[in-house]
Formats: C-alpha cells, sequence, structure tokens
C-alpha cells in the first residue's frame, strides 16, 4: 500500500513494484491520476486497488481502508509517502494555512494511516512500515522551520514504531531523501514552475525513480533484515544546504 501514489516517489515505487508481482493498493486524493494509474498498471498484469481519500481526513481515511475487501487487508508493506512543504518564510512570518497543511498531512496523516493498518500486521505478525523522512528530519535549514520540524517528527514516530511493534515482528524503516526532482517544488511555491525549477538548476537532482529503488531494495531485503534508516542524497548535495552547482 502507497499513500500519496499519483506523482514522485509513490508513483515511480508503484510502478517499480509491479515488475515483483506486488499487489498494489494506491492512494491519493487526486482521482483522474489514481484512475489512469491503475489502468496502466493494471495493462501491465497487475492487481491494482485504488483509494481516493485525503489522509488529513481521519475519519474518510478510517472508511476508505475499511471498506477493504477482507483479502486486502493482508498489508505486507505499507509506504506512508503521502507529505509536502508549503511555503518557504521565517518563523516571523509564517502562514498559518501552510504549517497546518504541512503538519496535517506529514504528521498526522501519517499516524492516521498506521493507526488503521499496523493492528492488521500486528495480528498476523508480520509487516513492513516505511516512512518517506527527508534531509530536512536530520537537519534544520534557513526558513524551513516548520517543514522541517514535522520531518523531525517523522524520524521519532519511525523510531517510536521501530520499538512499539518489535514484538510483532514487523519492520519499521525510514529514508531520508536529498533533493528530488518532482512535484515538491511546484507545491512548495504554490504552483510557481519557473520558481520551482531553479531549484535544481546546475546540478543534477534524484529523481523519484531513485528513490523508488532504494525503497525496493529495504523491502526485498531478507526477513531477519531491517533497515532502519537510510539516506539517500545527489552526488552534488553534501547536506541540506550545501551543493556544488554548475552554473
Amino acid at each position: 500500500m502507497i499513500t500519496g501514489a499519483t506523482s514522485g516517489i509513490g508513483e515511480a515505487l508503484a510502478r517499480i513494484l509491479v515488475q515483483d508481482q506486488y499487489k498494489l493498493i494506491l492512494t491519493g486524493r487526486r482521482l483522474e491520476r489514481l484512475q489512469a494509474l491503475q489502468q496502466e498498471l493494471q495493462g501491465q498484469g497487475a492487481e491494482v486497488h485504488i483509494l481516493h481519500f485525503d489522509v488529513r481526513d481521519y475519519e474518510a481515511t478510517r472508511v476508505a481502508l475499511e471498506s477493504l475487501p477482507q483479502e486486502w487487508r493482508a498489508i505486507d508493506v505499507l509506504v506512508n509517502n503521502a507529505g509536502l512543504a508549503v511555503g518557504l518564510n521565517p518563523i516571523q512570518s509564517g502562514v498559518l494555512e501552510d504549517w497546518e497543511r504541512m503538519l496535517d498531512t506529514n504528521v498526522k496523516g501519517l499516524l492516521y494511516v498506521t493507526r488503521i493498518v499496523s493492528p492488521w500486521m500486528a495480528e498476523r505478525k508480520t509487516g513492513h512500515i516505511v516512512n518517506i523522512c527527508s534531509i530536512a528530519g536530520k537537519e534544520v535549514y534557513p526558513n524551513g522551520n516548520v517543514y522541517c520540524a514535522s520531518k523531525h517528527a517523522v524520524d521519532a514516530l519511525t523510531k517510536g514504531m521501530r520499538q512499539d511493534l518489535l514484538p510483532y515482528g514487523i519492520r519499521v524503516s525510514q529514508i531520508c531523501p536529498g533533493a528530488v526532482e518532482t512535484e515538491f517544488s511546484e507545491v512548495r511555491f504554490k504552483g510557481d514552475k519557473e520558481r520551482a525549477a531553479g531549484v535544481y538548476k546546475g546540478f543534477e537532482p534524484l529523481t523519484g525513480r531513485d528513490v523508488a529503488e532504494a525503497i525496493r531494495f529495504m523491502i526485498l531485503a531478507p526477513a531477519h533484515v531491517c533497515i532502519n534508516d537510510m539516506v539517500i542524497m545527489p552526488t552534488a548535495q553534501a547536506n541540506s544546504g550545501l551543493f556544488y552547482k554548475n552554473l
């Protein structure tokens, strides 16, 4: 099951896991994109079930997940991918709506989905939860304040989940990417494509597929192996703010 599967890392991961014969539950807010991806993957012989809801809405999340037929509830892998950054304001001029959107999606949405799916895994005493964190969950950069805080929360929650679910044989991992060229910056800059494109000028960023391949490596590790935490960066990026750019 992949949340936020309509673009970026989630969409790339869905396309990759089809090659491993996974049955896929794909969720997202954009129904037309979900349906198009479902049709594409089914055309490749995959079994794909889609759920249209917003992870920020607990009741909608609960209703959608509980609508799954019983045979689809035996979820082997949950990838908590839904997340975003909105705005790049210093704390004193932060936009409350942006803060709430990031915290509701990146933290509460991850918790809502995990709260519903993890008991199914615990009952079966098997499963793997992969949380998409960020280099922003390891470091803080100027004007990143609330986004960084939300990803630091994901880092802490991943560690907590790993401890709580240990007796049930459930693996819990997170991956922390640096700069990935997806819709991330376009969303952050609220549709300003020119400003978003400028973020990736002068160096080669990661792609959604790069990160998806790393997640696949985590998932396909032997059952006795849990990759707790992985940081993945473009070669041209040393930390959250240091890049080598050839402009």
